[in-house]
């Protein structure tokens, strides 16, 4: 996995790419979230349009993230998720906790609407 990082205004988009797996995957993704919080960034988009396939562990990286950024008053949303990853998340009912949209620039919408 790959993450590349974009302001705007008060949400931090993170690009991600290649396959979501855990082991290497996991420590790199947690760190990023952590050095993120402690630079004040709470409410997190990420785009997934780049993402070829996600596994369990990988998941539960999304999960742990989650609930570390809400744990510190942020937020966490999904955008651009291809189908096969869409259909993870509706398998796994992982979408009743994740906001997802099909484009970022709704994701984006939906954050001052909170």
């Amino acid at each position: 996995m790959k993450i590349k990082r974009r302001a705007t205004d008060e949400v931090m988009i993170l690009d991600l790419s290649g396959k979501i797996m855990g082991g290497d995957d996991f420590d790199l993704f947690r760190s990023t979230i952590e050095k993120l919080i402690e630079e004040g960034h709470v409410d997190i988009l990420l785009n997934m349009s780049k993402v070829k396939w996600i596994n369990s562990t990988g998941l539960g990286l999304l999960v742990s993230a989650y609930t570390t950024l809400v744990k510190n008053g942020g937020r966490m949303k999904i955008a651009e998720v291809s189908e096969r990853i869409d259909n993870i998340l509706h398998v796994t009912q992982l979408e009743l906790i994740f906001e997802t949209f099909t484009d970022e620039k709704e994701a984006l919408a939906s954050f001052g609407g909170d």
